[in-house]
């Protein structure tokens, strides 16, 4: 199953796909600035019975004319990645006679020196086939620090928290990122990139310090993430009367007890749970 994660990685160019120039412009690749942009399908599937996707697909169309872009997620090295990759490359050559151009996000050193090749298909006697993506990762997308930089281009500052996720370094990215939505006027559009950075950074130590980050300041959030962390506070806000009516009754409550209460996300059982902390005296009985 695809998970969010994945998805956060390659998204930000499906919304903005400018955000590959103005990347490339830093990894000093000529790429001219699109004029149009269309999305192509993903499915890369054959009439036999054999189903490719890709993760994003682009048809990009510049002043020098048009070209395909694939990009695709990459948490970690995968034998069979190159083979796939090397199928997309020449299906999409083959069906739209364009020129293709393979980019691959990564979120960590070890996965980017991976992808990044020279991938060699073929036998060991004799290479025939060689595939070498543009990688992007915490190696070279810059690490957006400034909050007017972060400001100023949104899905590069997405992107920049994403693939600096293990970095030392990523608080200090998440807190300007995080400013810079605060002060951006688009609510709808920083909505969509609040939610990729959350899913692309999963679940990491930067994941937890982002959430931490948007629970200090849900006046600008609506999507999912701020209802999961309103939910979070509501049922952190029951756990605690729980335990202070147990405490103030002189129940004792061991850690374990402490834990299992802290971790309920059920209404229903908070409030039978509330009702016994008023009248047990052992808090075996709250659970039975």
């Amino acid at each position: 199953m695809v998970s969010a994660r994945h998805e956060a990685m390659h998204r930000i160019f499906q919304h903005d796909p400018g955000a590959f120039t103005r990347l490339m412009r830093t990894l000093d690749l000529p790429f001219p600035d699109p004029v149009a942009v269309d999305q192509v399908t993903v499915d890369l599937t054959e009439t036999r019975p054999v189903e490719r996707r890709a993760d994003t697909i682009l048809r990009i169309t510049t002043r020098d004319g048009p070209f395909l872009l694939i990009v695709e997620a990459q948490g970690r090295p995968e034998a069979r990645k190159p083979a796939a990759w090397s199928y997309y490359l020449s299906f999409l050559i083959a069906k739209y006679e364009l020129p293709v151009v393979l980019a691959v996000v990564c979120r960590d050193h070890a996965t980017a020196t991976w992808a990044a090749g020279p991938l060699l298909l073929g036998h060991d006697l004799w290479t025939c086939l060689s595939v070498s993506p543009i990688v992007l990762g915490p190696h070279n997308v810059p690490a957006v620090l400034d909050v007017d930089a972060a400001r100023h281009d949104l899905p590069l500052a997405a992107l920049s928290a994403i693939t600096h996720a293990r970095q030392p370094h990523i608080g200090a990215i998440l807190k300007s990122v995080a400013e810079a939505f605060r002060q951006a006027g688009d609510q709808d559009e920083t909505q969509l990139f609040i939610e990729l950075v959350y899913h692309g950074l999963g679940r990491t130590k930067a994941g937890t310090t982002w959430k931490e980050l948007m629970d200090a300041d849900l006046s600008f959030f609506r999507g999912p993430l701020a209802q999961a962390l309103r939910e979070e506070g509501l049922d952190a806000g029951r756990a605690k009367d729980v335990l202070l009516i147990l405490r103030h009754r002189g129940v004792h409550v061991p850690a374990d007890a402490a834990e299992r209460i802290a971790a309920c996300r059920d209404q229903h059982t908070f409030d039978t749970w509330m009702r016994r902390a008023l009248e047990i005296s052992a808090v075996e009985d709250l659970f039975d």
